[in-house]
């Protein structure tokens, strides 16, 4: 496998992102807030005349929201049954090379992380945790956050 992956920070860690499922990269500055909508969902925004639902990485992970002074968001833009999303990260930071199939993960996550990984993959800058785009798109699971 020599899939390209993109490099991004979550919440301090660096992940991969297949780059194949994702079609763009930019920098939101406005967000319409979507009442009702799941709690990873950060909201709405326009891109090129097409509305993208905006997800909160963190969110979707169950993890914190740190405050932010600038406003600008930057997100990866994907598509996921016909839908077109953006998903914040908290910095976008290179494009690398897989150099293997993504092999299982022989340590111990809290339930965002594992609900969302694939597995480790070996970059060339060390190996990495494989992101699933549907995941965190679906976010965290209602039923077992009740429980």
């Amino acid at each position: 496998m020599n899939e390209l992956l993109l490099v991004v920070r979550i919440a301090s860690q660096r992940v991969a992102l297949p780059a194949a499922r994702i079609e763009s990269l930019v920098e939101l500055d406005t967000l319409i807030p979507v009442p009702r909508a799941a709690d990873h969902v950060a909201g709405l925004s326009a891109l090129r005349s097409r509305v993208l639902t905006v997800i909160c990485c963190r969110r979707s992970l169950g993890l914190a929201i740190p405050n932010r002074t600038d406003g600008i968001l930057e997100a990866a833009v994907t598509e996921v049954d016909g839908h077109h999303y953006a998903l914040i990260v908290d910095g976008v930071e290179d494009v690398l090379e897989a150099k293997g199939d993504p092999a299982p993960i022989r340590a111990a996550m809290s339930d965002g992380w594992e609900r969302v990984s694939t597995g480790m993959v070996e970059t060339e800058e060390g190996a990495m945790l494989l992101l699933d785009v549907e995941n965190l798109v679906i976010g965290p699971d209602p039923a077992r956050q009740a429980a």
